[in-house]
This record gives C-alpha cells, sequence and structure tokens, in this order.
C-alpha cells in the first residue's frame, strides 16, 4: 500500500477526482490535489485534512510546485486535450509516473504519438486512458486474448443502464467535436478511418440475464486507442446500448448524483469483450456501478503496480500491455463481477 508517498492529483476536486483521492488515501497514499480552482482545492482539501496545491495547464511553474515530492501525477482533469501535454511535460522534468484517466480518441492519439520515444529514454512510465473507458476494456479484450498472439477483430460492447454525463464529460466531448468537426473515427485493417456517414444501429448479444439489446456500432471509445497499441488485431469496434447514447447527447441529462455513502450514483454496467480468430471466439466480461467511481480503483491500482515495479514497459503504454491483464482484473473482484474464464466457440 501507499506508506505515505504523495500522488499529486490534477483536477482533484472533479466529480471523477473527488472518487480518486479518496481512494488513494484509502490505500494509504497522500493525495496532493491541484488544479486552477483555488475555492474548489480548498474545500477538498480541507474536507480530507490534506494540503492543496494551485496549478494551471497554463503555467509550468505551478505545475512543477504542485508535482514536488510526489512519486507519481493522476490527470484528472478534462478536457484533456489541454491538459495531458502540459502535466505529462512536468511529469518528465519530475521524472515520475503519469497515469490519466483521459477518454478523449485525440489526447490518447497525442499522447502515443507524441510521448513514446521521451518517455522510453527518461525511463518514465506513462499510462493513458486508465479509465473505465480506454484501461477497463483495453484489460479485458487482452485477458479474452489468452494465449493468442493476434487476432482478426475484437469488439467492446458497453451497456449502461443510465449515462448522466459530469460537466467534465460534456466538456471533453465538446472539444472532440471541436477537432473532429462532423468527422466520427473507425478502426479498420490497421489505420484510422475518418467517416462522414451515420454510425450503424446493430443489436448485440450480451451474456444472459441481460441478453440482445439494441446498440448503436462504431461507438468509438479510448479502447480503440488502446487495444491496437500493443494488440495485434486489425479490427477494433466498440458498442453502445442506444438508451446510454440517448442519454450522453440529450442536453438536459442531469449530472449524476449519489446513491449511496460513497458517493456512486445507481447507474450500471456490463462491459462485453469479444476477440475472435479464424471463426473461433473468446469473450471476457465485468459488471459494476458507477462508470466514474470504478476509475478510481481501476487507476489507484495501476499507480500501486507501477511503483512497486509489476510492470512490463516503459514509456507510453496501454493497461493491457505494462499489467498482467487477468491479475490486475481479478484484483478489482471488490468492485467488478468478472467473468474472465474464455471459451473458444
Amino acid at each position: 500500500m501507499g506508506s505515505g508517498q504523495q500522488v499529486a492529483v490534477f483536477g482533484a476536486y472533479g466529480h471523477t477526482g473527488r472518487f480518486v483521492v479518496a481512494e488513494l488515501a484509502a490505500r494509504g497514499y497522500v493525495p496532493v490535489p491541484s488544479g486552477r480552482n483555488a475555492q474548489a482545492l480548498r474545500e477538498l482539501a480541507q474536507e480530507h485534512g490534506l494540503e492543496a496545491r494551485v496549478a494551471s495547464a497554463e503555467d509550468a511553474a505551478s505545475l512543477d510546485r504542485a508535482l514536488a515530492g510526489a512519486v507519481a501525477v493522476i490527470n484528472c482533469a478534462g478536457p484533456f486535450a489541454t491538459t495531458t501535454g502540459p502535466v505529462i511535460e512536468a511529469a518528465l522534468r519530475a521524472k515520475i509516473p503519469y497515469l490519466d484517466v483521459a477518454a478523449e480518441l485525440e489526447a490518447n492519439l497525442d499522447t502515443f504519438a507524441h510521448y513514446q520515444e521521451r518517455a522510453r529514454e527518461a525511463g518514465v512510465v506513462i499510462v493513458p486512458a486508465m479509465a473505465f473507458f480506454g484501461g477497463l476494456g483495453d484489460l479485458l479484450t487482452t485477458a479474452a486474448m489468452g494465449d493468442w498472439t493476434a487476432a482478426d477483430e475484437a469488439h467492446i460492447a458497453y451497456a449502461l443502464s443510465s449515462w448522466h454525463p459530469t460537466a467534465g464529460t460534456r466538456r471533453s466531448g465538446a472539444v472532440s467535436r471541436e477537432r473532429r468537426g462532423d468527422v466520427r473515427l473507425r478502426y479498420r485493417g490497421g489505420q484510422w478511418e475518418r467517416r462522414t456517414d451515420a454510425a450503424p444501429t446493430l443489436q448485440w448479444t450480451f451474456p444472459e440475464p441481460m441478453g440482445v439489446r439494441e446498440v448503436i456500432g462504431e461507438f468509438t471509445m479510448a479502447d480503440v486507442v488502446t487495444v491496437p497499441q500493443h494488440l495485434s488485431i486489425p479490427d477494433v469496434t466498440t458498442y453502445m446500448t442506444v438508451e446510454a447514447v440517448r442519454d450522453v447527447a440529450t442536453p438536459d441529462t442531469p449530472a449524476p448524483t449519489a446513491a449511496d455513502r460513497s458517493g456512486r450514483s445507481d447507474q450500471t454496467f456490463l462491459v462485453d469483450a469479444v476477440v475472435r480468430s479464424g471463426g473461433v471466439e473468446r469473450r471476457a466480461t465485468a459488471g459494476g456501478q458507477d462508470i466514474y467511481a470504478v476509475t478510481a480503483p481501476l487507476v489507484a491500482e495501476a499507480l500501486e503496480r507501477v511503483l512497486t515495479g509489476r510492470t512490463r514497459a516503459v514509456g507510453v503504454a496501454s493497461a493491457g500491455e505494462i499489467f498482467d491483464a487477468p491479475d490486475f482484473l481479478h484484483a478489482l473482484a471488490p468492485y467488478l463481477a468478472l467473468d474472465l474464464h474464455p471459451q473458444d466457440a
């Protein structure tokens, strides 16, 4: 466990950041809340008895002060298109690991494209998208692969009972739309395609008792960035239940509200990862409560493994590449209902 080590949390006062701060403290770390909003930081720090450090992505010196004495930094501040680069640069200067919870495709693509060589040369670990979107799907896909070294295609389907987006989710989505315009991204034949047609509506057969659900196909999430970085799979597709897409697309859908003492909402989820090769199929699934809350144990477990050397790579790496995927997922058993016993079918 953390043994009192300081971990900087940039964007600590956001919805997901608060879950991350609480999870780190529960694991014995000393979170160092950081971000631009001095009042929100002060209130969070007083609530947990922590030291707050005001910092801005536009002020490199303030980021250096925020990371001073920390053994790692977790970036929870979206839009990640504006925060990822500056916080990674600060982590490289401090020579400490960097992890983030970014779901923005462009931000994650930029991280792999711009920092792979520099991070490897510096011996620094960078783990982007270590969250519900990106990290979890990547770990499930890797676990489903088992002893396969390659597959023809990977499909990751999300069934959310509802999707009440946070303010951060809405801001990140707006930034992504500004960068892409009317174009959507699809990964086919080992390449990214820019498409202007509407994403298809399909049916996905989830494991029982959920069964067949209507989904939006090619609803491209961060997993489509992370999976091909380390797995030889030329076609990677993600899907989302239509009800969840409708919720997140509706401007007046309210933000999530707490349904228990931990602050989790009553939202439930099921993630179904399927890999296929030569007509043979393997599957791994995970279910749980609250996509934002479950991000906290995901990124905290990743941090713990990085700091204790339970890693398989250096530089920029996806969750499934740098960690033992089945072992990592089993460590999250208190938070996830898992089926990691894929059978060839």
